[in-house]
Order: C-alpha cells, then sequence, then structure tokens
C-alpha cells in the first residue's frame, strides 16, 4: 500500500566543523611583541590546550617557530603550517601549505571532532575573520607594549560568554594579571 504522506525532512547533511579562533590580548589589542606573547599567564596557556587539543589547529609560519622545538607539533592536534618559505623538512610532525584556502579546507577535512582552530598569527586572524565562527579570547589586564594587534570585532560578533565560572569578575594569575575568557559567535553572515 502506498502512502499518501510527502515526507518534508530532508537528507541529513554533515555540518561544516566551525571555524575557531583563539587569542589572548591585552585591553589595547596588543597580542603579541616579536614573535612571542609580552605576559606571563600559565592559566591561559592550559585554556588553548583545553581548547584545542582533539581538532586541528592552523597557524602562520611565525606561530610555528614561536613554540619552541621541544613542543613542535602541539601534541593531540593536527598541526597545519601556512607559509611559503618554510621548508616541510623543517616543520616535522605538521602539514605545510602554501596557500591559505588549501591549508583550512584540509583542516576541515580532517575535523573529526566539529572544530578547527585558527591560532595565529595576525596575517591569518584578518585574513580568516569572515570565514570564522567563532571566537576563545582571553583579555587580558596588563600594560605592556607591543608589535602585533588582534583584529577589531565588529557588529557581526557578539559577546555570548564570559568566563562561566565567573562571569562579571576577574581571575588572577599565579603570574599576577587579571584576565578573563570570553567568548563571542558571529551574529550575521559574511555578505
Amino acid at each position: 500500500m502506498q502512502s499518501d504522506h510527502i515526507s518534508t525532512e530532508t537528507p541529513s547533511t554533515p555540518q561544516r566543523p566551525r571555524i575557531g579562533m583563539i587569542w589572548a590580548q591585552t585591553s589595547t589589542g596588543i597580542i603579541g611583541d616579536q614573535g612571542g606573547m609580552p605576559w606571563d599567564v600559565p592559566e591561559d596557556l592550559k585554556h588553548f590546550q583545553r581548547v584545542t587539543t582533539g581538532h586541528p589547529v592552523v597557524m602562520g609560519r611565525r606561530t610555528w617557530e614561536s613554540f619552541p622545538e621541544k613542543f613542535r607539533p602541539l601534541p593531540n592536534r593536527d598541526n597545519i603550517v601556512v607559509s611559503s618559505s618554510l621548508d616541510p623538512d623543517e616543520a616535522s610532525g605538521a602539514s605545510v601549505f602554501t596557500d591559505l584556502d588549501a591549508a583550512l579546507d584540509a583542516a576541515i577535512e580532517r575535523a573529526e571532532n566539529g572544530e578547527v582552530w585558527i591560532i595565529g598569527g595576525a596575517t591569518l586572524y584578518v585574513a580568516l575573520l569572515h570565514r570564522a565562527d567563532l571566537i576563545q579570547r582571553s583579555l587580558l589586564r596588563v600594560n605592556v607594549g607591543g608589535d602585533t594587534k588582534a583584529p577589531e570585532l565588529d557588529e557581526a560578533w557578539h559577546l555570548t560568554q564570559a568566563d562561566p565560572e565567573n562571569p562579571e569578575q576577574w581571575h588572577r594569575s599565579r603570574s599576577g594579571v587579571d584576565y578573563r575568557f570570553e567568548l563571542w559567535e558571529r551574529t550575521t553572515a559574511d555578505g
């Protein structure tokens, strides 16, 4: 017997992994100085590890080189480096791409747990901000100089969550720096 019911359901299609960005910045937007972070906030490094572990991470050459050799590649993450000058033999344990779109496509293809993380530097943040779905931003109350700034977030972004354990207050790092973790999400599609 034939059914007169017409299904309005569409076949489920796998969702594209979410593209996230993660960085720490001062209230003036500083994210780095001469290839490093001009502060010491161990709790932020733990947060970075907790968020990115198990997911592909995409970074530029300078970010790759900023990690001490003993921490390269970042463990338990598929490390993808975008560079036109890095010799793949010098990036043992990482995949090197000369094309940013190809690198991001590879990360998306390899994402088994639903997320890809862009971890720096500033050039990649700016180039990929329009493709990102969320940003994990650590805001630091520290007065330091620097030569690298985070991209500015426009009206397409809204703060959806400050640190869930302490939404209005700041934490004090054991190094003395006040910090809080923020989650920003895109509110509008990039047009």
